[in-house]
C-alpha cells in the first residue's frame, strides 16, 4: 500500500474510530469518472473532495470544504451564498493546511478542522467511495456515516 494511503487509514482509525479498507488501482483515480471506471460503479457515488478558500468578510483566507458526488460540479457561486464568498484554494496551501495533496485530499482526517458542507446527492447511494490520500486510493463508506465523521453540513453547493 503506498504510505500516504496507510496514513490515511491510519490516522481514519486514530482520529474517527473506523477501519477504512482502501482501495488502489495502478490507473490513477483522480477524476470522478476514472474513479467510477476503475470501480464500476456511477459517478454519482464518487465522493469529491474539493477545498475552497473564503475571500472577502470576516473569515477572509479561511478553508472549507465540499463533499460532493462526482456527478455533479461545485457551484462556487452556491459556496460563496453559504460561507459569504469563495474561490479555488490555493494547492500548496490545501497541502499546508489539510495535509493531503489535490487530487487525492480525503474527506476526513485533515490536518485542521474545515467546516464542511456534504452533497445531499450522496445520500442516493448505499456506498460512496472517497479519496484515501492518493490520486490512486479510494475507500467505501455508507453516505450518511461520511456525513457524520466529516461533521458536515448537508447543504447542496452543486450547479
Amino acid at each position: 500500500m503506498h504510505p500516504r494511503a496507510a496514513e490515511f487509514a491510519e490516522r481514519a482509525r486514530e482520529r474517527h474510530g473506523v477501519d477504512v479498507d482502501v482501495l488502489e488501482f495502478d490507473a490513477g483515480t483522480e477524476t470522478a469518472a476514472a474513479a467510477a471506471a476503475a470501480l464500476g460503479c456511477e459517478t454519482g457515488a464518487i465522493a469529491s473532495t474539493i477545498v475552497v478558500s473564503l475571500s472577502g468578510g470576516a473569515r477572509d483566507g479561511a478553508l472549507v470544504a465540499a463533499i460532493t458526488s462526482g456527478a455533479n460540479r461545485l457551484d462556487l457561486e452556491a459556496v460563496a451564498d453559504h460561507f459569504d464568498a469563495a474561490e479555488m484554494g490555493d494547492p500548496d496551501r490545501i497541502r499546508d493546511v489539510v495535509g493531503w495533496s489535490i487530487g487525492g485530499v480525503p474527506p476526513i482526517a485533515h490536518d485542521a478542522a474545515l467546516p464542511t458542507a456534504f452533497d445531499p446527492t450522496l445520500t442516493e447511494y448505499d456506498t460512496v467511495y472517497g479519496a484515501a490520500g492518493t490520486p490512486s486510493a479510494v475507500f467505501a463508506i455508507a453516505p450518511e456515516a461520511l456525513a457524520d465523521l466529516a461533521d458536515a453540513a448537508v447543504v447542496d453547493l452543486t450547479e
